[in-house]
């Protein structure tokens, strides 16, 4: 373990798959009702180098500085998500529930129905104004398309073949967002650059095929792409692998990915996922949850943004650099809409 003791491990087996079960900080049967945080973790899980570690490293923010207990539960192939849910929901110890993907959205809405009395937010909640969401449920969306609009722009502007390309995992509304922002971006300041598009299935398996994602990324560079951005969690170090043996570019995401590729890594499209997470577990130990209507996060609220830092500045000029900035401040003001489809 990296972080403290092993403190419990229990393997259960529900509809022939294994659930994880692991409680960080030390928890106890005399701990106060309520007073832990769980996490049920996606497919890819911990160690992902996406998503599920940006919330992993939510839960590790409020633990060094609000001093919170908690448990996560990694989903054996991610079946079982509700399974998962209910198991931590069913923990007197346990107040707080997060689940983290859009694929949670029906379940971790089922749960928050039938455990009226816990908290729960689902990262990447599909959102649907028509359905109403129960008032012990806070779902968390970012503006993903406005963090790729400004990657796309970056690619549009270095790239030296006019041709860029796009890996997403599983093709769905999500996902997509991700791809409308990019092409977006790469349009606005270079309008003959074209986008190649590939998705590594239909399913939540295509978030965690590097195989796939190096296949895909490999195609788009053969036919002429010098830069690829990928949406595609696990999939995606693939597209690093590629991006090291073709000696091209790849851009990462929701996470600094650099040291996946070093000097092949031209930026990444960072969610800051754990500052939601952390943001939301300290106003519930303030009283303060307000459930019922999505929290969103993006440009204008820090949510999204890209990697300029000592590792990638010398790959990014700095004229490209200040027009993207600009193009950051335009979407702030308004005056770019950058499409989610």
């Amino acid at each position: 373990m990296k972080n403290g003791i092993l403190v419990a491990l229990t393997v259960v087996l529900m509809t022939g798959t294994a659930l994880l079960f692991e409680s960080c900080g030390k928890s106890q049967p005399s701990a106060p009702p309520n007073s832990e945080v769980g996490l049920v973790f996606d497919v890819g899980g911990r160690g992902d180098k996406s998503f599920n570690d940006q919330a992993y490293r939510g839960l590790q923010m409020a633990k060094d500085s609000l001093g919170i207990k908690y448990q996560y539960i990694e989903p054996g192939g991610g079946s079982d998500r509700e399974s998962a849910l209910r198991q931590l929901a069913s923990r007197k110890s346990i107040g707080l529930i997060f689940g983290v993907g859009f694929i949670f959205t029906d379940d971790i809405t089922d749960v928050a129905k039938a455990f009226p009395d816990k908290k729960f937010a689902c990262i990447d909640y599909t959102y649907d104004s028509t359905k109403a969401v129960p008032k012990n449920l806070i779902p968390i969306e970012f503006r993903e398309n406005e963090g790729s609009f400004l990657v796309g722009a970056i690619a549009g502007l270095m790239t030296k073949t006019d041709k860029v390309g796009f890996v997403g995992g599983m093709e769905s509304p999500l996902i997509r967002k991700f791809q409308a922002g990019y092409e977006a971006g790469v349009k606005y300041v270079n309008p003959k650059c074209k986008v190649l598009v590939a998705y590594a299935g239909v399913t939540g398996e295509a978030f965690k095929n590097p195989a796939k994602g190096k296949e895909l990324a490999l195609s788009q560079y053969s036919q002429g792409a010098d830069i690829i951005y990928h949406a595609a969690g696990v999939t995606g170090l693939g597209v690093f692998e590629a991006a090291r043996e073709m000696k091209k570019y790849a851009i990462g995401v929701d996470m600094d990915q650099w040291n996946e590729a070093p000097g092949r890594v031209l930026t990444s499209m960072v969610k800051k996922g754990d500052v939601a997470v952390y943001d939301i577990i300290k106003e519930w130990k303030e009283g303060k949850f307000d459930g019922g209507t999505p929290r969103v996060f993006g440009l204008r609220d820090n949510g999204v943004d890209f990697v300029y830092d000592n590792n990638n500045k010398p790959l990014i000029p700095e004229k490209v650099y200040q027009r993207v900035e600009q193009l950051r401040k335009d979407i702030i003001d308004g005056k770019i809409k950058v499409p989610t489809q």
